[in-house]
């Protein structure tokens, strides 16, 4: 099953079909979900890779053991179809391929074992920042302008993703294949991230988890006039124009 979100009559409204192409993807949707959505800093074994060197240095001396976490405030989110704005004048601005969690009841102090008995299903983010200074603690006004967080364009039911730790996930800019990367290639799976933040927040039906962006290099990098889109294996294909502000 898909769920996916829109407005009519000037009311966002949630429904539901069996097969992608019965979505009405006439008209930009609404962002695929409504609740928190928290992304996951550092959970790219790639990127971590490329930062061996800093995490030697001060103030830290190691990399992370836990994930490191950063919210996505609701201004962020956008739907599939709808346009991401980009500032002229603060630098390159980067597309954030990755994997959405979709939370399906309440979840408290989880176990690896029991996370996705928690899950409803899974979704598409575009994690769109400025460039990063600080892994460790994520910049809000690199993660958080308006537009920053593309979500959709349907959230897809579990069952329909056999594995969600083993997922290629592919960035096209204007019809391009600029990137592509895996959900193999995470730090922490899909499990011991749920379980690790439902260990000191609760986690509601409805609220989002970003399982993890690649290094953001040259290739991801979007300006005005380009349209990206996200592929994530089984899950659906998110697009998005990208305007300057």
């Amino acid at each position: 099953m898909y769920t996916y979100r829109l407005e009519e009559s000037g009311k966002v409204v949630t429904k539901t079909c069996d097969a992608t192409f019965a979505v009405e993807m006439t008209e930009p949707l609404a962002p695929a979900v409504k609740g928190a959505v928290i992304g996951v800093a550092l959970n790219h074994k790639d990127l971590v890779a490329t930062l061996a060197d800093q995490f030697e240095e001060k103030p830290y001396f190691t990399a992370p053991k836990t994930p490191v976490l950063h919210i996505k405030t609701d201004n962020t989110h956008i739907g599939h179809g709808q346009t991401i704005k980009v500032p002229i004048d603060k630098g390159a601005v980067y597309a954030g391929p990755a994997l959405g969690i979709v939370i399906g009841k309440t979840a408290t102090r989880v176990t690896e074992e029991q996370a996705l008995d928690f899950v409803k299903g899974y979704t598409v983010v575009n994690e769109v920042s400025l460039a990063e200074t600080s892994f460790y603690r994520p910049a809000v006004k690199a993660k958080c302008r308006d537009t920053f967080c593309p979500i959709g364009p349907w959230v897809v039911d579990k069952s329909l993703i056999t594995n969600p730790n083993n997922l290629s996930i592919k960035t096209y800019v204007n019809d391009e294949l600029v990137h592509t990367t895996g959900t193999d290639r995470l730090v922490h799976s899909v499990e011991k991230i749920i379980s690790y933040i439902s260990s000191f927040m609760t986690l509601e039906e409805g609220d989002l988890i970003i399982a993890g962006t690649p290094l953001r290099d040259a290739s991801l990098e979007i300006k005005g006039g380009d349209i990206v889109m996200i592929d994530v294996e089984a899950v659906g294909r998110l697009a998005n124009p990208v305007e300057q502000e």
